[in-house]
C-alpha cells in the first residue's frame, strides 16, 4: 500500500507544464528517478510502475533533500523507502541554490 502524500505545487519548475507541447517526451518507466517538492524538501521517487490512465507514477522515496543538497532520512510524515504515488502534474524539475561559499569561488 502507498502512502498518501499531499505534493507541493511544482509551480514554474512544472515538468508537466515544461514538455506539455513535446511529442518525443516519453512517460516515466520502471527505474527513472523523478522530483517533486513536499513542504519546502526536494523528493526523489524511484518508479516501480506508472499508471497511464491516470498519469500517476508509484514508487519509493529514494532521496529528500533541502534546497541546499542536504540529505535527510525524514520529513514529515515522509520517510526514504515509502511508497508514493506521484501524479505527473506534481512532478518538478530541480533546482538549486548555490551556498555563499560557493558562489565566492
Amino acid at each position: 500500500m502507498h502512502q498518501h502524500v499531499e505534493w507541493d505545487d511544482p509551480g514554474s519548475a512544472s515538468v508537466a507544464a515544461h514538455f506539455k507541447n513535446d511529442p518525443d517526451h516519453t512517460p516515466p518507466y520502471p527505474g527513472a528517478v523523478l522530483s517533486a517538492r513536499y513542504q519546502g524538501r526536494i523528493v526523489r521517487v524511484k518508479v516501480e510502475t506508472y499508471r497511464e490512465e491516470d498519469a500517476v507514477s508509484i514508487g519509493s522515496v529514494a532521496a529528500i533533500l533541502d534546497q541546499h543538497g542536504h540529505r535527510f532520512k525524514s520529513h514529515q510524515k515522509l520517510n526514504v523507502g515509502d511508497i508514493v504515488r506521484l501524479p505527473d502534474d506534481k512532478r518538478a524539475m530541480e533546482r538549486w541554490v548555490e551556498d555563499d561559499e560557493e558562489e565566492k569561488e
